[in-house]
């Protein structure tokens, strides 16, 4: 028997792999179908551990289920736009692709080495023109469709990066890349309308049943459905005179799920980006505060304002609007806690029920009335049955937002108040039936933002002529290219270069401008997973038929970070292009495995940032990439965090020998000879031959289960006992007793071909030479059919119980693994006869293949 040694066996079986095409899907065959893939990488060197942990639960899934006798789809491609190929172009004086097709090729060689089984063949790239040309045409089919927007709207600006940001990439206030603070700026922008679908992206997380709850539940969140009811507002002149007859443009509307509140409300905000700002103060005495205010609300972010636990500060208009429920006068000011895109931008102040409102009255000293008390509330009793109002100001530290019963409004007092109440439900119904308000439903969800105005992206494909307006380049006119000379470091972009920005009109033949933004990076992963399984396709984005054959993906694996913006962008792409007639399913993912972060000894999450990163090169260079893969996944759930720890890699490779040794004894090729060092009695070899039967049994059986829910720390323990017990028959029984015995050469063989195969999704270098060089089959490993098992021979004869006595370890007991409860507690006391005597058994407590407990005073 050679020596086991991963660095000969490794690279020589990955080069004859992919010179078999071992990987290869065949494009025709009868087989069933799994799609297993991992989200593509963004090419940013070479990867760290938490991507190696990343990747390799994706491989044990793909190998685990083409030995289940499935057809495997499982690509890899690069997500190859975005800002830091730009910036590193910039700082070394170099070119975006350059830099970004480098980092590829020294992470597909990285994964080479890490034995992934991929189709490289299906290999998809961002920046290349053949992607990204599908890109645009998906834009040009959006914008046919009308889901494609361009207006202008206050956005979110990093100054960092300089282009703005989707509100789902801004996070607590920051840049979700490079952490700087966002501001808001007004500016002409590009969005794909994903509210059309807001309200199928919150039904449809129902059918996710194969997702983590804590994804659906921020995907529900983000979209954030509200019932309620549009209120009409009629705004007052200059004058304080409301319109006999109002027009459109004297009606301000506000979105509330609390119209049983209206009575409370005593003054009226806007947002400082409401465009009605500047003309309700022009030119008159308000206009300085309130235009001082609009420009101090631009250096708080979005985020800070929503939340409402910083200092509020506001400005009158000297403007008022008509409550449509009671007429009453109500004045209008300016708050820096309320934010343009919620909503309409303008909300009803209602202070006795709002913490944001009262803190903002009490700092103005404006009316807080109440309108909804409790019973036990003090001024109930003297409220109840008041229809006027009586009491404008009360005492309270903070705001009642409770639901109650509603007083001091008209004829709804008396009646219960709060969301969906009776009072709410009558007052909505009066406002409709005075033509001043609607029942409706908001979301939180806005239109998706996919203008960045950087170089590195894909070009929108528009065109704006004088004559024509902004007009579609033609399908036929794709990919529009990005230049090659553009020279970044000298601070040219799309819009400055002339080759680029300057073109035709397709329409009218007249002189005319390229659209110079190119679109957010997520346009480009929000697909992807599609072009795999028709990657070279040259008519369209993917042939419907292909993609219906492939997908939804089965098994979808890759950061929770990604769980408002990857995730829900790329549910939205797919329903558009079910729509559009490409697709027959809803959802692109059935099963997403959500992994836990790998952290430093620090306990900090690694990043090439911080300069904490474990590259996963340098160990295996001294433990081979089986090493490495089988103690990334030992050492814990994936979906949970992990302090990566290089202590244990000794300890694992030391595993692998012995499983090298155990399959070539097992085989009879000279294992370790030293296994054999005493007879034992013949009952304890019998004891151990039984034992190895059932382990082999019972593992295959755990492992099974154990892989497809993605435990495979758990599986990995699991064949380490079977490797255990296949140690305990070898030390019982000579090579050549095993040798002269037909049963024992048979559990010899089903056994050193059992643990190959558990071994083989986990170490496929390791086990696929063993397949050949112990066992002596020919071809490859990957493919063949996954071990059986027998649940009855899995099923134990005798079981150990521990027994405690109130809750404490006393003694452990072997029972025979169907023996009666009753018969069991009886051996139980026996054993433990000593300790109770004297004493009251009061319960007794049987926890089957466990404990018992006994519970005596």
């Amino acid at each position: 028997m050679k020596a086991y040694n991963p660095h000969e066996i490794e690279p020589r079986l990955q080069l004859a792999w992919e010179e078999a095409g071992l990987f290869c899907v065949p494009e025709n065959s009868d087989a069933p179908k799994k799609y297993v893939l991992e989200m593509f990488p963004y090419p940013s060197g070479d990867m760290h551990m938490g991507h190696a942990s990343n990747y390799t639960y994706g491989d044990v899934a793909a190998r685990y289920a083409k030995m289940q006798g499935f057809d495997v789809l499982h690509p890899m491609g690069w997500d190859a736009f975005g800002l830091p190929a730009e910036n590193a172009a910039v700082k070394h004086h170099s070119h975006p692709a350059l830099w970004t097709y480098q980092n590829i090729e020294t992470q597909r060689k990285s994964f080479t080495r890490m034995g992934f089984s991929y189709d490289w063949d299906r290999k998809v790239v961002a920046c290349d023109p053949e992607y990204y040309r599908w890109g645009q045409w998906i834009f040009l089919k959006f914008w046919e469709r009308g889901l494609v927007e361009r207006r202008n709207s206050p956005v979110n600006w990093c100054p960092s990066c300089a282009t703005v940001l989707a509100n789902e990439q801004v996070i607590e206030g920051r840049c979700w890349r490079c952490d700087s603070e966002v501001e808001k700026r007004d500016l002409t922008q590009w969005y794909y309308k994903i509210t059309d679908y807001a309200q199928e992206l919150l039904d449809d997380l129902d059918q996710l049943t194969g997702w983590p709850e804590r994804v659906k539940q921020q995907q529900a969140n983000w979209i954030g459905r509200s019932e309620g009811a549009n209120v009409d507002f009629i705004l007052c002149d200059a004058d304080g005179n409301a319109p006999a007859e109002p027009t459109e443009d004297d009606i301000i509307t506000v979105f509330t799920t609390r119209a049983d509140t209206l009575f409370g409300c005593s003054f009226f905000l806007l947002a400082p980006e409401s465009k009605l700002v500047p003309q309700l103060v022009a030119g008159t005495e308000y206009e300085q505060p309130v235009m001082e205010l609009v420009e101090a609300a631009k250096k708080v972010t979005a985020v800070q304002r929503a939340q409402g636990d910083h200092e509020k500060h506001g400005a009158f208009t000297g403007r008022y609007v008509v409550n449509p429920i009671n007429g009453e006068k109500v004045p209008v000011w300016v708050a820096d806690y309320i934010v343009a895109d919620y909503g309409t931008g303008a909300v009803m102040a209602v202070p006795c029920g709002d913490t944001r409102d009262f803190e903002f009255a009490r700092k103005y000293d404006l009316p807080i009335i109440p309108i909804i008390l409790s019973e036990d509330d003090p001024l109930y009793p003297s409220l109840k049955d008041e229809q006027n109002r009586v009491v404008t100001e009360v005492d309270w530290p903070e705001a009642y937002a409770a639901e109650g019963t509603l007083v001091q409004s008209g004829p709804y007092t008396g009646m219960a108040g709060g969301k969906h109440s009776e009072g709410e439900a009558a007052i909505v119904a009066a406002l409709e039936e005075a033509g001043r308000g609607k029942r409706t439903v908001e979301f939180r969800l806005r239109d998706w933002l996919i203008s960045r105005q950087r170089y590195w992206g894909n070009p929108i494909p528009a065109i704006h002529c004088e004559a024509c307006g902004v007009v579609p380049v033609p399908e036929e006119d794709l990919p529009v290219r990005l230049p090659e000379d553009i020279d970044l470091a000298a601070g040219e972009t799309l819009a400055t270069h002339a080759g680029f920005a300057e073109c035709t009109c397709p329409v009218c033949g007249k002189p005319a401008r390229r659209e110079t933004d190119t679109m957010d990076t997520f346009t480009c992963s929000s697909w992807y997973y599609m072009r795999y399984t028709d990657p070279h396709n040259e008519h369209g984005p993917f042939d419907p038929a292909k993609a219906n054959a492939w997908m939804p993906v089965d098994q979808y694996i890759g950061g929770i970070e990604h769980a408002i913006l990857h995730l829900l962008y790329s549910r939205f792409f797919t329903k558009v292009l079910r729509d559009l007639g490409m697709l027959d399913f809803d959802e692109p993912f059935t099963n997403l495995l959500c992994q836990g972060m790998v952290l430093d000894a620090h306990g900090e999450v690694m990043s090439k940032s911080k300069g904490n990163v474990v590259s996963p090169e340098a160990i295996i260079a001294e433990y081979g990439a089986d090493a490495v893969r089988t103690y990334t996944l030992f050492l814990g759930p994936p979906e949970k965090e992990k302090l990566w720890n290089d202590d244990g890699l000794p300890g694992m490779y030391k595993f692998l020998n012995r499983l090298w040794r155990q399959v070539h004894d097992l085989a009879g090729k000279a294992g370790d000879e030293t296994l054999f060092q005493q007879k034992p009695s013949d009952e304890a070899a019998v004891a151990a031959a039984k034992k190895l039967v059932r382990e082999r049994h019972r593992v295959v059986q755990k492992v099974s289960a154990d892989i497809e829910r993605n435990n495979f720390n758990t599986a990995i323990a699991a064949i380490m006992e079977l490797s255990n017990a296949a140690g305990e028959y070898l030390r019982a029984f000579s090579p050549d007793t095993r040798a002269a015995c037909p049963d024992h050469r048979a559990l010899d063989a089903d056994v050193a071909e059992t643990l190959v195969k558990l071994m083989a999704p986990i170490a496929p270098h390791i086990t696929d030479e063993l397949w050949r060089e112990a066992l002596g089959r020919e071809g490859f490993l990957y493919g063949e059919p996954w071990p059986t098992f027998d649940p009855e021979q899995a099923r134990a004869d005798e079981v150990e119980l521990a027994v405690q006595i109130c809750g404490k370890l006393r003694a452990r007991i072997m029972v025979a693994a169907d023996t009666p409860e009753a018969d069991v507690l009886a051996a139980a006391r026996e054993a433990v006869a000593d300790a109770i005597e004297g004493k009251a058994v009061k319960k007794e407590v049987y926890v089957p293949g466990r404990l018992v407990n006994i519970v005596a005073v």
